[in-house]
């Protein structure tokens, strides 16, 4: 049988594997070497293994161009593209930083903010008795906007085994309890001011220890945070620790220690609520006005 005589046709072109460049006939013409066909001589004067001039470009002239068309199905050695995850978990990433900041003052026309309707942290301090807790619960039960109330001798007493106690003696380990229940406070704040809820904290801050105290709690929460000083007169606060039960019922001793301790905020520029004679509802309610104020105007701590 006779065969065609002739150069054999180009391989024929398979998807994902582009045209076929440089392919000669000549690199398959049956001869008596089956390789390559042998490569000629450079010319006399020619460098070895330098390129050929290029032709130059034609650069073709400028006219309308055609509208894109569909794009074609990815073929079978191209990834198709993957579709963005969709974070359904409600999981908001907390920003960099004290997500607190400070209020902007309104201008002088416009109306008061209205406090029960802004999203707001605040730091309740007052000695034991007080009514910083029950304050702040009532508080935020009856705002209109999503509130959460964190207190800070709720998540100390977390620790049930080995829970350092300051009623039996202050050390080193009720002082590491505390400042690592301040700090877990403080990250619990921002979570919930990061997911745009409000939040109430209520500590026993001291005037005389502003490191620990206040600065502790701008470290913790923002610059933002708005503080209120809660400090009824003494025999209020004595009648009311009377009525307390287990460790967080003090002595008469120790109450006047704290309270006296507490009296110099008086001075230091920070809002003071005496609620010796109003109720919950009451201090709740003298509570927005005070901070319908400080967001107006934010005091310097």
């Amino acid at each position: 049988m006779q065969h065609a005589v002739g150069p054999p046709l180009p391989p024929p072109h398979q998807p994902g594997h582009g045209p076929a460049v440089g392919w000669s006939p000549a690199a398959h013409l049956p001869g008596p070497h089956q390789g390559s066909a042998p490569v000629p001589p450079p010319a006399p004067g020619y460098p070895m293994g330098a390129p050929h001039p290029a032709a130059p470009r034609q650069v073709p002239a400028p006219g309308p161009q055609p509208a894109p068309g569909p794009q074609p199905a990815p073929g079978p050695h191209q990834a198709a593209p993957v579709p963005p995850v969709v974070d359904t978990t409600g999981h908001v990433p907390l920003p960099p930083g004290g997500p607190v900041a400070v209020p902007s003052v309104p201008p002088a026309t416009a109306a008061a903010p209205d406090p029960t309707t802004t999203t707001l942290a605040v730091l309740l301090i007052g000695p034991a008795g007080a009514g910083k807790t029950s304050v702040a619960k009532y508080w935020a039960d009856h705002r209109r906007v999503p509130t959460a109330h964190i207190s800070l001798d709720d998540v100390r007493e977390w620790v049930r085994s080995g829970f350092a106690d300051p009623q039996t003696g202050w050390n080193e380990h009720s002082e590491a309890q505390y400042r690592l229940a301040r700090r877990t406070c403080g990250f619990s704040a921002r979570n919930f001011l990061a997911n745009g809820i409000s939040c109430i904290l209520d500590d026993a801050v001291f005037p005389d220890r502003p490191v620990v105290g206040l600065g502790g709690w701008k470290r913790h929460v923002g610059p933002g945070l708005l503080p209120v000083v809660l400090l009824p007169g003494l025999d209020i606060v004595l009648e009311r620790n009377a009525e307390r039960s287990g460790n967080r019922r003090l002595t008469d001793e120790e109450v006047a220690r704290i309270h006296g301790r507490m009296a110099g905020w008086y001075g230091s520029g920070l809002p003071i609520i005496d609620n010796s004679q109003l109720d919950i509802p009451e201090t709740a309610r003298l509570l927005d006005e005070v901070l319908s104020r400080s967001i107006a105007s934010p005091p310097n701590w």
